[in-house]
């Protein structure tokens, strides 16, 4: 029979004192203002718009340079036709695909900030 295990105890947990008080944060008033409303962001959405309908040219190039067309012919009868499918350009549209999806959702976004935020009303 084993003989029960003693357990550590820790002697001594130092508390250090936590600073407390109004002046612990910043008011509210001395913050600079955050501007969501940037008419600019209509560009940076239109730029990512832009790269998207390239990102989506470009995934459809790669899928066409993924998938090669293979026909062989025995005997002029008999013709046997495949198609290759390469993995790295398959990979490289498949990414560029979801590449422009992201462009998408954030030049949405991007648009929706430059014509809807608007900054919070002053305090009275």
């Amino acid at each position: 029979m084993l003989a029960p295990q003693s357990h550590e105890k820790l002697l001594t947990v130092i508390d250090l004192p936590q600073p407390t008080g109004a002046d612990l944060w910043p008011s509210e008033n001395d913050r600079p203002a955050a501007r969501l409303h940037k008419p600019l962001r209509a560009l940076v959405g239109a730029a990512e718009l832009i790269l998207a309908a390239l990102a989506v040219w470009g995934a459809f190039a790669c899928w066409k340079a993924g998938v090669v067309p293979v026909v062989i012919t025995y005997n002029e009868t008999t013709t046997l036709e495949s198609q290759r499918y390469f993995g790295g350009p398959l990979a490289g549209a498949i990414g560029l695909g979801v590449l422009a999806s992201i462009l998408v959702v954030d030049a949405i976004r991007q648009f929706l900030l430059a014509v809807r935020a608007k900054g919070r009303k002053p305090q009275d």
